[in-house]
């Protein structure tokens, strides 16, 4: 009753993306699951193997160029049993997979994504399918020019958390078709299987890739700066680490469910003349707010480059 989802060049993200959906596929609505401690974009749901839902695939392929790697993806995906024996991984058949597949997901390296779309026979086996891109600096306006007119071009800029299904993504907005509200239902499926799903203009693609796809990186320095200080002051290595990920973990999760502004949660651990007091001016002494507002400034800057044609 599903359609067919290709990855395109299944790297990385392209193994959490496929392993998301499966998992969410083989979670039945009796099963008891632990519950997420956050909600998912509203309207959306985890999708259920017993649905007939045609928003949900029944079919997986997953592209890659050597053989070294369709051998480590057939095992990653051997792993979650069920589904995931069946994903079919083929080596260099782009054209082929793409043939037999109803949504593509591209997933390959941004200069790559040209000499992929252009192959001989792509257009005709891209005509009127959905087409979601994942590559940074990629505009739909470059991809729409390498696709057939009736091929549905969307952006999508998952992060490095969806591999434990807590990642977030964000989608451009859809474009107007009579398939709008069921690609809507099949992008929804897919990425909040991941995480959170927001959609918002492509104008903000840049800002949300240095944001929310640089931001682990970003925030692992600050959780490592954390540990390096309670080691500092005495604590095992380990412990610090955990305390430091746990208290990020924490402040975020009150953030995300609970509804508070950062602002708030710090004012209420603040007391006056105590140790939070003292520790938030040595960070301002340091510069670190506005330090951390210029990276993903700098990042965002960097962003708008990708996927761009070399400056001569």
């Amino acid at each position: 009753m599903g359609y067919t989802l290709c990855v395109l060049g299944c790297g990385t993200m392209g193994i959490a993306v496929i392993s998301g959906v499966i998992t969410s596929l083989q979670s039945r609505l009796n099963t008891l699951e632990i519950p997420k401690w956050e909600s998912h974009t509203p309207g959306t749901c985890t999708p259920t193997a017993d649905s007939p839902d045609p928003s949900l695939p029944s079919i997986f392929t997953a592209t890659v160029t050597r053989k070294e790697s369709a051998q480590k993806l057939q095992h990653t995906f051997g792993l979650l049993g069920g589904l995931g024996s069946s994903v079919q991984v083929v080596v260099g058949e782009n054209l082929a997979a793409v043939q037999q597949a109803d949504v593509i997901i591209l997933s390959c390296k941004p200069h790559q994504a040209h000499v992929i779309l252009s192959q001989i026979g792509m257009q005709e086996a891209l005509a009127g399918k959905l087409l979601i891109s994942i590559l940074a600096g990629v505009t739909i306006a470059q991809l729409t020019g390498w696709v057939p007119p009736t091929t549905r071009v969307v952006r999508a800029m998952p992060n490095t958390p969806c591999r434990i299904r807590e990642g977030m993504t964000v989608v451009s907005n859809l474009p107007i078709s009579e398939e709008a509200e069921l690609d809507r239902s099949i992008i929804l499926n897919i990425f909040s299987s991941i995480g959170r799903c927001r959609f918002l203009e492509e104008k903000n693609f840049d800002a949300c890739t240095a944001l929310s796809g640089s931001g682990p990186a970003f925030a692992c320095i600050f959780l490592e700066a954390m540990a390096d200080g309670g080691v500092m002051m005495g604590l095992p290595r380990a412990e610090a680490l955990e305390l430091a990920a746990q208290t990020l973990q924490g402040a975020a999760r009150m953030v995300l469910q609970a509804g508070a502004h950062p602002a708030q949660i710090k004012d209420s651990v603040t007391t006056p003349g105590g140790c939070t007091i003292a520790g938030l001016l040595a960070m301002e002494d340091g510069k670190v707010r506005s330090t951390i507002a210029r990276a993903i400034q700098v990042a965002t800057e960097r962003a708008s480059e990708l996927g761009q044609p070399a400056k001569k």
